[in-house]
């Protein structure tokens, strides 16, 4: 069960790079380029923070030829995918980001890494291949601006390093938790409070008021 939620995971990252990468007009290669680091971009990073030898990430061969016959059939059947990706696409990534957050917090107790580590590989494995996606395509990470995503990440994270849930059932019922909260948050338009600080030279000039004698 566990393999077929990566990749469903690793389908819906890889889609949703090959989507970004024809929006902003990219040729073939920018399609493969941008979904695969979508799709593994995350766990890369992660391995690099952690102490997981690099070389982990070719061992994962059949994901990568699922994320390209995937990325494929995008850009081939642009029309047919964009139709799917409107109705279910949410309900993928949301998949994609609850295993690969469980996955990366995982690896990192699994090395005896404190708390703090934990977190963080679970947020990079989940959300950093969106991260890098979003900067390669030249535009704001979306991962921090819409709804709750990145926080998410880091929730699965907090409780595998407090060893809050633990056991096949344990992680089952996190990786329900972590879709629900998450689809919740895009269905709800649920956002972490923000303030936007503006320059001197944005605010405007106030007129002086003269007065006469």
């Amino acid at each position: 069960m566990w393999e077929i939620l990566t990749i469903i995971g690793t389908i819906a990252f890889a889609l949703s790079g090959a989507i970004i990468a024809m929006e902003e007009d990219y040729d073939l290669m920018g399609v493969y380029i941008l979904g695969l680091v979508t799709a593994f971009g995350g766990g890369a990073i992660r391995n690099l923070l952690i102490g997981v030898p690099v070389s982990a990430l070719w061992e994962q061969g059949s994901l990568f030829t699922i994320a390209i016959i995937a990325m494929s059939i995008a850009f081939i059947f642009p029309t047919l995918v964009l139709n799917q990706w409107g109705k279910f696409g949410h309900l993928f990534d949301a998949i994609g980001l609850s295993a690969f957050a469980i996955q990366g917090a995982l690896y990192a107790t699994e090395m005896g890494h404190p708390i703090s580590a934990v977190i963080v590989a679970a947020a990079l494995t989940g959300a950093g291949g969106g991260m890098v996606r979003d900067i390669l395509a030249g535009r704001k990470p979306l991962v921090l601006q819409k709804e709750i995503y990145l926080g998410w990440a880091m929730l699965a994270g907090i409780i595998i390093g407090l060893n809050l849930l633990s056991g096949t059932i344990g992680l089952i019922i996190l990786f329900i938790v972590i879709i629900v909260l998450r689809m919740c948050s895009v269905h709800f338009s649920w956002q972490l409070p923000r303030r936007k600080l503006i320059s001197t030279n944005e605010r405007p000039k106030t007129k002086a008021i003269t007065t006469t004698n």
